[in-house]
C-alpha cells in the first residue's frame, strides 16, 4: 500500500476588524474562527493547526502606533545597529539591525494598512505575544495549536519581499533534518529547513497585502507543532560571529580601509 501523499492547505480567516489599541486580539480571532465554522464545519481549528497571524494587528493592539512624524526619530530608537545606508531621490535608506535582532529597512518602522497620520513599530516581544495567543486560543478551542507571527522583509541578493516569522510559538522554528538520510541514502549535514518562515511565506499567498485578511490557517504541518510553547522565532535570528554580512559593502570596505591605515 502506497504512502498518502503530502497535503498541506492554507486559508485565510474573515471577519477580523480593524483592530485599535487595547483590543482583545484573541477574542477577536476566536470569534472569527468560530463564525467561519458554523458557515463551514471543517474551518473550525483542530489539533495541529497553525495560525499565522500578520504583525501589524499585534502592534495595533499592543498600542505600538506613533505619528508619522515622528518616523525617523522612531528608527533611530528601534535601532541597535546600522548597517547600510543608501541616499536615493526619495531620501535616504537605513538598513538596520532592531532591538529584536532583525535587520531590516527602517527597523520595520511601517507606515502601510495604518491610521492617515501614523505608523506602526514592531510588536515589543513577538515571541511572547505568540504565547499568550497560543494560550488563548488553545483554551477556547481546545485544539492544540501553533502561532507565527509574520512580518514583510527584503531580502540580500534577492528582489521583492516575502513574509517571515518574527514571532512563534508551539511550532519547531527550523526542522532539524542533519544525521537524516537523503533519497539516496547520504547523510544530510546541515540541512535545516526554516518551516516558521516557510509557513509566513505560504500564508501571505493567501493573506495577501491589499485584502484586509490579516490571519490565516495552515493544516497539514502538525509534526512541526509541539506540546510545549518552544524556542520562538527569535531562535532564527544570526548574531554576532555567525552573522558573516553584518554590514553593507560600502561600509565593510570603509570599516577595513579604517583598520588598514590604523595598523599603519
Amino acid at each position: 500500500m502506497s504512502a498518502p501523499v503530502p497535503r498541506i492547505t492554507a486559508w485565510a480567516l474573515p471577519g477580523i476588524p480593524e483592530i485599535t489599541p487595547g483590543d482583545d486580539l484573541a477574542e477577536l480571532i476566536g470569534a472569527a474562527v468560530d463564525a467561519a465554522a458554523a458557515q463551514e464545519a471543517e474551518l473550525a481549528l483542530a489539533d495541529g493547526d497553525i495560525l499565522s497571524i500578520t504583525s501589524k494587528i499585534v502592534s495595533k493592539a499592543e498600542g505600538r502606533q506613533v505619528a508619522a512624524d515622528d518616523r525617523e526619530e522612531a528608527i533611530t530608537a528601534e535601532t541597535v545597529r546600522v548597517v547600510a545606508t543608501r541616499e536615493h531621490p526619495g531620501g535616504v535608506t537605513r538598513i538596520v539591525e532592531n532591538r529584536l535582532g532583525i535587520v531590516a529597512a527602517a527597523a520595520g518602522v511601517d507606515a502601510s494598512n495604518t491610521p492617515a497620520g501614523t505608523v506602526l513599530l514592531l510588536p515589543v516581544d513577538p515571541d511572547a505575544s505568540a504565547r499568550a495567543l497560543r494560550d488563548a486560543l488553545w483554551a477556547r478551542h481546545g485544539a492544540r495549536i501553533g502561532i507565527v507571527i509574520t512580518d514583510t522583509l527584503g531580502r540580500p541578493w534577492r528582489l521583492g519581499q516575502t513574509d517571515v516569522a518574527i514571532g512563534a510559538a508551539g511550532i519547531l522554528p527550523v526542522d532539524d533534518l542533519r544525521g537524516a538520510a537523503d533519497s539516496a541514502g547520504r547523510t544530510l549535514a546541515v540541512t535545516t529547513p526554516a518551516v516558521a518562515d516557510e509557513v509566513a511565506a505560504l500564508t501571505d499567498l493567501v493573506k495577501r497585502k491589499t485584502s484586509g485578511l490579516p490571519v490565516a490557517v495552515v493544516r497539514g504541518l502538525a509534526r512541526l507543532v509541539t506540546d510545549e510553547h518552544g524556542p520562538g522565532a527569535r531562535s532564527l535570528v544570526r548574531t554576532g560571529e555567525s552573522d558573516m554580512f553584518r554590514l553593507g559593502s560600502a561600509e565593510a570596505y570603509a570599516e577595513g580601509r579604517a583598520i588598514g591605515l590604523a595598523e599603519r
